[in-house]
């Protein structure tokens, strides 16, 4: 496989990890990043230390959490789903156009979708605003006979029931889609599959996660407001209306450390759809600090299930408690990249999960 240019959708806390990341792996080469303001844009490779630099705590997003249909079709971070920096700017020469090899634009994922030629794949690090957000967003490059891989990490389990309903555009056009293809869903997925090739049944896959926000909540936002959206009495629409004072005092009433229970993380259909088990079977929770660096709770898969002989037993994968939550999300984004554009060499194109893919190194 040649070298693979890509491009990122987004530079809050994740387009920022991704970046990052790339450059310790290679065969990769981003050629682009966008958010709501501008286009950085080089077919020999970005500089991402530049852009990382200059770009540091001058995100382009409001920072209230709040955002509108109109907003939605072309900005990266206006909720900051995926984090961001302490200082949010917003406006004229904020974020991408801070850098030396950033330029304004109005339409930044137009902008994108048009250097189809120069890019072999793309990473969303978009905030799913609404539930058919990406679904949509994948639209617009299959209208644009975009031909390539598609990366996303979203969490939601009832938005892979809508990529599925326009599998059949994304073949047409050429794309291989990876979806959830980060930790939980993405890693931790595909690890309950392995786990899982032990028994004839599969009973129940339990995946707990414990994170450490070593920055707090102010470098990342939009995680916490995510995260938030599980809570009981929550849902994504109530925290997106959440102000900032709000999220604040729900961090305090539980003094920094929130355990969510039962939460709807598309790992269950995707285990579903690899054949793994049925989706009820499926059980996600964890713990999140968002005022120490160490993790509450080290990360873990059970899978428990039905030995052809008979044996009832549990498998079980853990991830280090030092492992941070970037190289746990970015590296694995990256891989299920590198898996997809495999699949693409081959004209096999569709909706794909990280049950069904082994990420490359």
């Amino acid at each position: 496989m040649d070298d693979v240019s890509f491009a990122v959708l987004g530079t809050g806390g994740i387009g920022r990890q991704t970046l990052e990341v790339s450059t310790h792996k290679e065969g990769l080469t981003p050629v682009a990043a966008c958010d709501r303001n501008g286009v950085a844009f080089d077919p020999d490779g970005l500089d991402v230390k530049e852009l990382l630099e200059a770009t540091e705590g001058n995100i382009a997003g409001d920072g209230t959490g709040h955002t509108d249909e109109a907003e939605a079709s072309n900005v990266d971070d206006a909720v900051e789903p995926d984090g961001g920096t302490a200082v949010k700017q917003h406006g004229e020469g904020a974020g991408v156009v801070a850098s030396a090899q950033g330029e304004p634009t109005e339409t930044p994922i137009d902008d994108v979708i048009e250097l189809d030629e120069h890019v072999d794949a793309v990473v969303m690090a978009l905030p799913n605003l609404e539930h058919d957000f990406i679904p949509r967003l994948a639209e617009r490059f299959a209208a644009a006979d975009f031909e390539g891989v598609l990366v996303d990490v979203l969490k939601r389990s009832r938005v892979i029931g809508m990529l599925k309903e326009r599998e059949e555009e994304l073949v047409e056009s050429g794309i291989t889609f990876v979806c959830g293809a980060g930790a939980t869903p993405g890693f931790l997925t595909g690890a309950a599959a392995l786990a899982a090739q032990s028994f004839v049944e599969v009973e129940e896959v339990e995946i707990w996660w414990g994170v450490g926000l070593k920055s707090g909540y102010e470098d990342n936002r939009g995680t916490v407001r995510e995260d938030i959206a599980h809570l009981d009495g929550y849902d994504i629409e109530a925290a997106r209306e959440l102000s900032e004072e709000e999220i604040g005092e729900i961090i305090d009433e539980h003094d920094g450390v929130i355990e969510f229970n039962d939460m709807e993380h598309a790992d269950d259909v995707l285990l579903e759809h690899a054949g793994i088990c049925d989706a009820e079977d499926v059980h996600v929770g964890g713990i999140l600090d968002v005022r120490h660096d160490e993790k509450p709770t080290t990360t873990t898969v059970r899978v428990t299930g039905r030995t052809f002989d008979g044996e009832r037993g549990t498998n079980t994968f853990q991830l280090d408690d030092d492992t941070s939550m970037a190289a746990n999300v970015n590296g694995p984004a990256l891989g299920y990249l590198q898996a997809g554009i495999r699949r693409n060499c081959v004209e096999d194109y569709g909706v794909f999960g990280p049950a069904e893919l082994m990420p490359g190194f």
